[in-house]
């Protein structure tokens, strides 16, 4: 028995015509009673009681129309489900992110992959850019968001997001006035920073460039979350160096400030497994290549910064 056939059947019993039902199916009506003996054949059970003036479902015809029809319908579901599926349609995505792509490239680009692959469930976890890379390895995420430098060759990284540091000063701190700030300006002061392990690569290119200006920061304060460090920097508790995205976050009683060039950036990249041939993936790189990497300005230079 195969599919074919339980369709010729269907058809039959709408129909209760073998005439109009070959018509229906596009074959010859020969073709189609035959089609219907040889299953009531493999059956061992009479479908159809037919004469010479009607057809008419049997008891057992009638309770095989209903399990036929439900099984058609169950073969063209698998079917429109693994198209879907190929298309990336459907199906979960596990992303990895730092906070920094909760308020930068997420805002743009999740709607619009939404938009595209509405049954698609995303499954968005904040886990650091050295666990991101691990997860990836292990395959418990399938794509992430994170800083570079990222050194697995398993991974292909693109950059998402390039931008310059600001500082971010209370709104009263005598440097809120200058224009640009020289990053030796900050040499005395008290300064509010992460732990090493929650951002690596961020942490040893804020000190290496506070070094390079000739001082060693005087860390006061630390905090995990950059809203917690500007809680801090509203309080007067200190300075920080943060992405230029960070002043959209818009917390009052901080003021934001551009360096003095040479301004030092941060990049925010995407990172997936390279021997990872899924659909789905490639579905949502797609969607970031159309979203965000088409827009240069973003890659080279990072969202406006906010007013104040």
């Amino acid at each position: 028995m195969d599919l074919r056939q339980l369709r010729y059947f269907v058809t039959v019993a709408e129909e209760l015509h073998f005439r109009r039902a070959a018509e229906r199916l596009h074959i010859s009506q020969p073709s189609l009673s035959q089609q219907i003996r040889g299953l009531e054949n493999q059956m061992g059970v009479r479908l159809f009681n037919r004469t010479k003036r009607r057809v008419q479902l049997t008891q057992a015809g009638r309770r095989f129309l209903e399990e036929a029809r439900r099984t058609l319908a169950q073969a063209e579901r698998a079917v429109r489900i693994a198209q879907q599926t190929s298309r990336g349609e459907i199906g979960l995505l596990s992303i990895g992110f730092v906070p920094a792509a909760d308020y930068t490239v997420f805002p743009k680009l999740l709607p619009a992959f939404r938009r595209l692959h509405p049954g698609v469930q995303l499954v968005l976890r904040t886990i650091s850019s050295m666990a991101q890379v691990e997860a990836l390895r292990d395959g418990r995420i399938d794509v992430g968001f994170l800083r570079v430098p990222v050194d697995d060759k398993a991974l292909a990284v693109e950059s998402i997001l390039r931008e310059p540091l600001v500082v971010a000063l209370p709104l009263a701190h005598p440097l809120s006035a200058i224009r640009e700030v020289p990053l030796r300006a900050l040499a005395n002061e008290r300064y509010i920073f992460f732990p090493r392990e929650m951002a690596p690569s961020f942490y040893d290119l804020v000190v290496s460039s506070c070094h390079e200006a000739g001082f060693s920061l005087n860390v006061t304060h630390e905090a995990e979350h950059f809203q917690t460090m500007l809680g801090l920097i509203a309080s007067g508790l200190g300075v920080a160096l943060v992405p230029k995205s960070v002043s959209n976050l818009g917390r009052r009683g901080v003021r934001f400030r551009p360096l003095l060039p040479p301004v030092p950036h941060v990049e925010l990249a995407m990172a997936y497994r390279r021997d990872d041939d899924s659909d789905l993936l490639r579905a949502f790189l797609s969607t970031v290549k159309d979203v965000l990497l088409a827009d240069r300005y973003l890659v080279l230079n990072g969202p406006p910064m906010a007013a104040g």
